[in-house]
């Protein structure tokens, strides 16, 4: 349902409510101990020999985010590689960005959850970003991600929530992360980029080395109460030390972890290796005395082979990121142990027989999951964000959600070519996905408003509705039963999956025609139409026949019905005359509320809102606002030159359109306020005959007397 959403939805609403949940959700995934827990595969698994590095050993809540993650790398692979960079990455570094004391701070397991959230979703993104991007935003992932995470788990003073397991989880996955970067930017990019988070991450070790041999001194008797001891290190700074993390920290960076970490980082790196970790013969040391204890017994190749698997299968052949040769470490399909690990010197004749039985060893893992992929292409998609699309979509992504105004920016998002006659008006479907647009061609027009290309691109219609004989001066869509209504002077009521014609309404009278025409909202089914000499039927889409029919002159002859509005809730009518004159019918009585003359001029369109507000527009150049049952108008707004021939409605404001291609935005609320921007020649050509606006997407529909109906945002 959330693809199909965000497929639906267009860019902007996905990213603004799908995606920013979806990325809020995804830390929900990895909150709680029981989250943290590594899955047990089938059969015994050793501790963290398991799995190989760079695919990282699954935790509990990897698997429950899996569904998120999918739909996150569904949304991206529907509007291509900017939803990554400027949504998703911007959102990680929010996610590990250090807590605002300056002093050492506690994490709380939200922000624990975070972190591993973080680590995640930035090792997919990695895989999805094409080799320009990840070389551009390299520097920000250095430092907003990596090395955020890394003070996180390297500190010495802050503890995790969830104990040493949370550390572990998130050192493995940052150990998998880093290594996936190596391989997918080659070594000297490493070393130009990179060498200050992977020293950081090595540095932890050489740390805990230096304080396992100053035991003694951390708990001096004089220390006042509160204060962290402060501990001289070898490289020459004093750090803060919490005595009661020590033995989190212990667990954590075990003889293991050294030997996790070694293996791909000198694989990887190769002699870089020297250059930019100082402390890597510690961390070699560390890791073949892991080996010994694994392995007392004998140094056979066989008793090696346990944590064969582990390294194995990440070092694809094909990524050319790793070393071939480099004359003393092991061959590049042999990297497992090879001489590279610098075990004391006793034992080094023998290290060459470790390699025997490694080739075959690691040969099975690459294959049997696919997510082991270091590179994949975006697919191009028919809605990836470019141009005018990509401009304002960025835009649209910093907007704070509770930004309840229209902004008119006039950026061109597409067009809709194809009548031969004006555009006399425009309706938006409900769903927001299509619009009709009707013109004096005498055809109905359905069109898709998936966003496509650049801004300049031009959209073909769906489908053409062409049984009209007149000019069409109303289109709109019945949204109970899904139909479409159109009206020439006959009404049409035709199906819009089909363009097939369910019925014809002709006028009663031939001489006294149709001027206006409205549809009643849903659950109603009914169309209600005005003719000539004053009189308001409904008809019952459903069954045939007259289902009301009321008259509204009254005794005075207030001319033409020039528009219908029907109240959201469908309890009554309004209709708006030539001579300036308004009456409100009650639809369920059919009795006259109010009859008043609102304007000078002729009536030229009026719209009902929630709350028994009615907007209308007439050729004596105002705009007015209208409680139900008052006399006086609660806002009224003149417009300079010409009258506001078109208006539609956004929350508690009215968006204008006039001849002079003006669009103006006018609050309903107090205090009154007007703003108007001219259409420039580029974005909109012709005159504005129609305006619509679409309220979830905040977009206008803007049809001009050439044919074209244009999209601007």
């Amino acid at each position: 349902m959330v693809r199909w959403l965000s497929a639906k939805l267009g860019p902007t609403v996905a990213s603004r409510y799908v995606a920013r949940n979806l990325l809020r959700l995804l830390t929900s995934c990895y909150v709680g101990p029981t989250r943290q827990q590594f899955t047990v595969s089938s059969g015994e698994t050793p501790p963290l020999s398991a799995g190989n590095i760079y695919q990282k050993r699954p935790v509990l809540g990897d698997v429950v985010s899996g569904p998120v993650l999918n739909c996150l790398l569904h949304i991206a692979r529907l509007y291509g590689e900017p939803v990554l960079t400027y949504q998703y990455l911007p959102y990680i570094s929010y996610l590990v960005a250090p807590g605002s004391t300056s002093g050492p701070s506690r994490l709380n397991s939200r922000k624990e959850a975070g972190l591993l959230a973080a680590v995640t979703l930035t090792q997919k993104i990695i895989v999805y970003l094409s080799d320009t991007t990840l070389m551009d935003i390299l520097p920000r992932i250095s430092h907003e991600v990596l090395l955020p995470v890394l003070s996180f788990l390297t500190s010495l003073v802050t503890g995790f929530p969830s104990g040493a397991q949370a550390r572990t989880v998130l050192c493995v996955k940052t150990i998998s992360l880093i290594a996936l970067i190596c391989l997918r930017i080659g070594q000297e990019m490493v070393q130009q980029h990179l060498s200050e988070p992977v020293a950081t991450f090595f540095q932890v070790f050489s740390q805990l080395h230096e304080l396992r041999h100053q035991d003694l001194k951390l708990d001096p008797a004089g220390r006042s109460e509160g204060q962290l001891p402060e501990v001289a290190f070898s490289d020459g700074q004093q750090r803060l030390v919490d005595p009661s993390l020590l033995d989190e920290l212990q667990k954590v960076f075990t003889l293991e972890m050294a030997y996790t970490i070694y293996v791909p980082f000198s694989c990887l790196l190769g002699d870089i290796i020297r250059k930019i970790i100082p402390n890597h013969e510690l961390v070699g040391e560390l890791a073949g005395l892991y080996l010994e204890s694994i392995s007392p017994s004998s140094r056979s190749p066989a008793s090696v082979e346990p944590p064969v698997p582990s390294t194995g299968p990440e070092w694809d052949p094909q990524s050319g990121g790793c070393p071939r040769d480099d004359g003393h470490s092991g061959t590049f399909g042999s990297v497992l142990v090879g001489n590279r690990i610098q075990i004391p010197d006793d034992s080094q004749p023998e290290s060459p027989s470790l390699l025997g039985p490694i080739p075959g060893a690691g040969s099975g893992g690459l294959s049997s999951e696919e997510d082991h992929a270091l590179k994949r292409e975006l697919p191009r998609s028919a809605h990836g964000l470019s141009g005018n699309w990509l401009a304002y979509w960025q835009y649209e992504i910093g907007v704070s959600q509770q930004d309840a105004h229209f902004h008119f920016h006039q950026i061109r998002l597409q067009s809709f070519p194809g009548h031969s006659g004006a555009v006399k008006c425009v309706a938006p479907l409900s769903s927001e996905d299509f619009f009709l647009s009707g013109s004096k061609d005498r055809t109905v027009r359905l069109w898709p408003l998936y966003n496509s290309g650049d801004g300049t691109s031009e959209t073909a219609p769906r489908l053409v509705y062409a049984q009209h004989r007149k000019s069409i001066f109303f289109v709109g869509q019945l949204e109970a039963p899904q139909y479409v209504v159109s009206c020439d002077g006959a009404v049409h009521v035709w199906d819009p999956f089909t363009g097939k014609t369910l019925r014809v309404m002709e006028p009663w009278d031939s001489r006294v025609p149709l001027t206006a025409v409205a549809v009643m909202p849903a659950p109603h089914t009914s169309i209600t139409m005005a003719s000539s000499d004053s009189t308001l039927r409904f008809v019952d889409c459903r069954k045939p026949g007259l289902q009301h029919e009321f008259r509204l002159g009254g005794g005075l002859n207030p001319g033409l019905v020039r528009s219908l509005a029907v109240s959201p809730s469908g309890r009554s009518v309004v209709a708006g005359f030539s001579s300036g004159f308004m009456v409100l019918l009650d639809t369920r009585t059919g009795l006259v509320l109010r009859g008043w003359p609102a304007h000078e001029g002729d009536i030229l369109q009026i719209k009902a809102v929630e709350g028994s507000v009615l907007v209308s527009s007439s050729s004596d150049h105002s705009l007015t606002v209208w409680k139900e049952l008052e006399q006086k108008p609660t806002h009224h707004y003149k417009s300079a030159s010409d009258p506001i021939h078109t208006f539609d409605l956004y929350g508690s404001e009215v968006v204008t359109g006039t001849v002079a291609n003006k669009i103006g935005v006018c609050s309903l609320l107090e205090p009154p306020s007007q703003a108007t921007t001219k259409l420039s020649s580029e974005n909109f050509r012709g005159t504005l005959t129609s305006l619509a606006l679409l309220p979830t997407k905040r977009h206008l529909l803007l049809g001009s007397d050439n044919g074209v109906v244009r999209l601007l945002a």
